[in-house]
């Protein structure tokens, strides 16, 4: 027991010296600019998302229609749904950026302990949110490769 707390008392000694602060008030500023970009990114995909509704129908009716599916009724929504949840999906890490950023300046500029533990837990959320987003992308795509192949092995 004695043996655990001795290994863990370095950990609680450590402290921010000016080169850290200056390092960390960089990187807060960084994360603040880049989160705001990403808000910015987000409502753009959420516009384009409104656009495709518009565009198809501005089609529709220029061209006009012809026996099959209106695409209308088909593509223009399935994009504005896809545009819309690409937005939500990415609203997330843009936002936990955000926090991290300002609690870090906060904590940097009043010494507060509580900010800067509050500051890398929104940090660790959002690696942990991009980390599983990546799972989920690498599963994805492994799947459409396995499915692809077997659809070429089968076409023959």
């Amino acid at each position: 027991m004695e043996q655990e707390i001795q290994n863990q008392g370095p950990l609680f000694g450590l402290s921010i010296d000016p080169i850290i602060k200056s390092h960390l008030s960089e990187t807060a500023r960084w994360g603040k600019f880049l989160s705001i970009m990403g808000f910015i990114g987000c409502a753009l995909l959420v516009l384009f998302g409104i656009f495709f509704i518009s565009s198809f129908s501005t089609l529709e009716r220029r061209y006009g229609t012809y026996d099959g599916p209106s695409m209308t009724n088909t593509v223009g929504p399935v994009m504005m749904v896809v545009y819309i949840l690409i937005a939500i999906v990415y609203f997330f890490p843009c936002l936990f950026l955000l926090r991290f950023s300002n609690k870090m300046k906060t904590a940097l500029a009043t010494d507060n302990q509580a900010d800067l533990a509050i500051s890398f837990q929104n940090l660790k959320v959002m690696f942990r949110y991009v980390g599983i987003l990546t799972i989920i992308a690498l599963s994805l795509w492994v799947l459409a490769f396995v499915f692809g192949g077997l659809g070429a092995m089968l076409s023959r």
